[in-house]
């Protein structure tokens, strides 16, 4: 099996674990028979210096000939002027525009082992698995009129959160479906009592929630929404909201794991691969973390893990997945642990020697 993948390292601690989910990837190639082509292109701050530009036109090709994509992060100090007319995020933005990516999952599940590593009781921490489902492509980061003017020397900032009905309706229907195979409950999180995009999303997920009649649907306020994730997460099965919603929470969410660095994310759309499969990006959901880019220590678990979410979802290799998913496990259990995840006490590895555990296990 010929497979066609694009590495996009991007900046600060991005082409660290890039590199080590590579090297996954090039073990699963050994252990499983499958030809991994795997090739690098530049996105974010590292493709502004390189060619003015955050997403250059041959990266974006080359993703929409690849079977699948693995994202490393984008920013950092260098390009972070809030007034500068190039930023690396317009790389990761246009990167899911030209890829219709409108659907981002981030699934949520403490691992036993861990539940000290949060700083929550570890009482609310029992029998959590969520899945946060978030529409990627519409809403305030998307909307127009956005940008600036001034009148009479008065600067004024405009930013449109707006969806249409068929934006919605597709989003809602993944998350119904991924609900379908889990534990058969939707929770739509919205602003229904303040905003008007918000009164026509929780409109049309009722409308499509008729569909799926075996599938309970809870509609639920953002703000409610951030203070029962972390006072009852366990009665959560699947979170549909919007892009903006959706960004906060995940990352509110991963305080139930212990580190922002275990969490991946798969971004899918309409797009399909050689194989009939969503030509999708996968990411851990952490940004580019500058204060600790070069010393070796970043996490690697949630890029690898999202390896194992692009064998799934972009290949359909369940077995290959399992076996990168069971292997992270299996060195968690072991007491192996980078130093975001170590408590007082505990011995932390680098981001060389967490990759070895793992790999040993695989």
């Amino acid at each position: 099996m010929k497979v066609n993948i694009v590495f996009l390292p991007g900046d600060g601690i991005g082409p660290e674990v890039t590199a080590a989910a590579r090297r996954i990837l090039e073990i699963v190639g050994e252990k499983f028979d499958h030809a991994f082509q795997l090739q690098e292109h530049l996105v974010g701050g590292a493709a502004i210096d390189a060619t003015g530009v955050a997403l250059p036109e041959t990266t974006l090709e080359a993703c929409l000939e690849a079977d699948a994509v693995l994202l490393g992060a984008v920013g950092g100090p260098k390009w972070d002027d809030p007034l500068a007319n190039v930023r690396p995020e317009q790389g990761l933005l246009g990167l899911r525009k030209g890829l219709g990516l409108f659907a981002n999952l981030r699934p949520i599940q403490p691992h036993p082992a861990l539940l000290n590593a949060s700083p929550l009781k570890i009482s609310f921490l029992q029998d959590v698995d969520l899945l946060v489902v978030r529409e990627l492509t519409g809403g305030i980061y998307f909307g127009q009129p956005q940008g600036r003017s001034s009148n009479d020397g008065n600067e004024k900032a405009i930013d449109t959160m707006s969806y249409t009905y068929s934006e919605v309706e597709r989003i809602a229907d993944m998350a119904f479906q991924m609900a379908s195979g889990r534990k058969r409950k939707v929770t739509s999180v919205d602003k229904a009592n303040v905003l008007e995009s918000s009164r026509l999303w929780r409109q049309v997920v009722n409308q499509v929630a008729q569909s799926y009649p075996g599938v309970e649907l809870e509609n639920m306020l953002v703000d409610s929404a951030a203070m029962h994730l972390l006072l009852r997460p366990s009665s959560f099965d699947v979170l549909v909201t919007t892009n903006m919603f959706g960004d906060i929470l995940t990352d509110e969410a991963s305080v139930l794991v212990g580190s922002m660095g275990n969490l991946p994310s798969a971004s899918l759309g309409e797009g399909l691969n050689q194989f009939g499969k969503p030509r999708g990006v996968y990411e851990p959901i952490h940004g580019s973390a500058p204060d600790i880019a070069g010393k070796g220590i970043a996490n690697p678990i949630g890029t690898i893990l999202s390896v194992a979410l692009l064998l799934r979802h972009s290949l359909g290799l369940e077995e290959a997945a399992r076996a990168v998913e069971k292997a992270v496990d299996s060195s968690i259990k072991a007491g192996n642990r980078t130093v975001d995840l170590a408590v007082s006490g505990e011995k932390s590895l680098n981001t060389a020697d967490m990759l070895k555990t793992i790999i040993d296990f695989l």
